[in-house]
């Protein structure tokens, strides 16, 4: 499992670390790891380090002084190192005259501040200059000769985008052709958050010490961060993350099996109580993801009861409304509902878990998902968590982590908050429960009916006994593992991700 902590937790593991440590010696460790990994990547550009050409683009804070020690070990072994200052008179002075000493060169950028916060690499005073002065014309120059540059200009702390004199370093280094390594994380982009509001250093790869932070894992953030590779410096952190992505032997231990006296009744039935006349085609997809997701038997309700049957004929089907449709361990509802409330109402009335998506987030009433006492999972996508918070699709998409958390909270339920990245947030969240993001998926999994699948999928979970927050985990690894492998590059439909769920559940278990 992967696991990342706040700014607040990091600095202060940081804090408890470097009382016990000779001075400097933490920021030399992760000197040494930055270095080994621009080294690596030079040596699979280049074929070597010796006369590569590297750039660190240096801020006042302990990033910059991470890219000068990191800088100072390539130019020892014959690189070319040139240090943008971008704010010369608070720039690292160890890690300045170490990279001096190996033979680094320096450039200054001077001229008036540009503030926008308090943080060091963005705060007020002389730090970034505004003009064509020399210093920024040799900088521009350095950057677009450079195999390799290295972003060091705003630490975890950061607040804002890029002030308005780095933003043409910024452009000029993702337009050179070099590798762009950033310090720790993209400047420009919030850590805790993974916002970015304002311009931001997208990175090839991403060098992070210690332990990963919510940002390098979280869109739009994660956009910038390219891969992320994760040094050890010996931070002690505590056992409660603030996010953490599950890897494949953490869904193996949760998947369900059957046992030698399972029978369908007692590897749970799932209830699907979805599609309309106008839209047959969720309800038949539903019923997909749920014939794969682990549960012994699939019921239908509703009107596209022949359009089930004539594609899986396993399948249950009333079209007496939930109420009459038999005993089941777990519903979902409002796939391809429209705009009848009635079997949503019916649902959530009932005393088994209950998946909420698409129309049923819409028709159903929000006290009545408060005041169950049985788990219920919603899985809105941004545009419907926007309509459920009341703000605009474009602060979901900008702030996923707090819309995730906050609509949790509001609704009391678990909620799967589908995108570019999937979040899994309980309304435990902040009492000891993390966050969960998913790392799995593909874009191509933008298509009509993925939805669907995956609100069978994660249902059929449930019934098998599955918490929401594992339900809802396990069914988005799952279901983007069967993105990847139906896509393969190329177009997919949903129902080609239904049919490559068993692939992935075996891919799973077989680690």
């Amino acid at each position: 499992m992967r696991t990342a902590y706040s700014v607040e937790t990091v600095r202060a593991a940081e804090r408890d670390l470097m009382a016990r440590l000779p001075e400097g010696a933490l920021m030399r460790r992760a000197a040494a790891g930055l270095a080994a990994v621009c080294a690596e990547l030079l040596g699979r550009g280049r074929g070597r380090v010796y006369g590569s050409r590297v750039v660190l683009l240096v801020g006042s804070g302990d990033n910059g002084g991470d890219a000068l020690y990191a800088g100072a070990r390539l130019a020892r072994r014959g690189a070319g190192v040139t240090a943008v200052l971008l704010a010369p008179e608070r720039a690292h002075a160890a890690g300045l005259a170490a990279l001096r000493r190996a033979g680094g060169r320096t450039v200054e950028i001077t001229g008036p501040a540009v503030g926008t916060g308090p943080d060091t690499g963005t705060g007020p005073g002389p730090a970034v200059g505004t003009g064509t002065d020399a210093g920024t014309v040799a900088a521009l120059a350095a950057v677009r000769r450079a195999d390799l540059v290295v972003d060091g200009i705003v630490g975890i702390g950061g607040t804002g985008g890029l002030r308005p004199a780095a933003v043409p370093l910024a452009e000029a280094a993702e337009r050179s052709g070099a590798a762009v390594v950033a310090v720790d994380l993209p400047s420009g982009v919030d850590a805790d958050t993974g916002e970015v509001r304002g311009t931001a250093l997208r990175a090839d790869l991403t060098v992070t010490f210690g332990t990963h932070k919510p940002g390098l894992l979280v869109d739009p953030a994660r956009e910038y961060a390219g891969s992320v590779r994760l040094v050890g410096i010996g931070l002690d952190l505590p056992a409660e993350p603030e996010l953490e992505a599950l890897q494949h032997a953490d869904v193996a231990r949760l998947l369900p099996v059957p046992g030698a006296e399972s029978d369908k009744y007692r590897r749970g039935v799932v209830g699907i109580a979805a599609g309309s006349a106008r839209y047959p085609g969720a309800a038949v997809l539903a019923v997909a993801g749920a014939l794969r997701g682990g549960a012994g038997a699939v019921r239908y309700a509703g009107p596209a009861g022949r359009d089930v049957i004539a594609r899986f004929p396993e399948t249950l089907v009333s079209d007496r409304g939930p109420k009459h449709a038999g005993r089941v361990q777990a519903w979902v509802v409002g796939p391809g509902a429209g705009d009848d409330a009635g079997p949503v109402a019916e649902v959530l009335a009932a005393d088994v878990p209950v998946l909420i998506d698409a129309d049923g987030l819409r028709l159903a009433d929000a006290s009545a998902v408060r005041a169950r006492s049985a788990p219920t999972l919603l899985t809105p996508h941004a545009g419907e968590a926007a309509a459920l918070l009341g703000v605009e699709r474009e602060e979901v998409e900008a702030g996923r982590l707090a819309a995730a958390r906050e609509l949790a909270g509001r609704y009391g339920a678990t909620v799967l908050l589908k995108g570019s990245t999937t979040l899994v947030a309980d309304p435990k969240d902040g009492d000891g429960t993390a966050v969960r993001v998913n790392p799995t998926g593909t874009s191509w999994l933008a298509t009509a009916g993925s939805g669907d699948v995956l609100s069978g999928l994660a249902g059929s979970l449930l019934a098998a006994g599955l918490p929401a927050r594992d339900a809802g985990s396990a069914a988005a690894y799952l279901h983007g593992l069967a993105g990847r492998r139906a896509a393969d590059g190329a177009p997919v439909g949903a129902h080609d991700v239904a049919e490559a769920i068993p692939g992935a559940w075996r891919d799973v278990v077989r680690g």
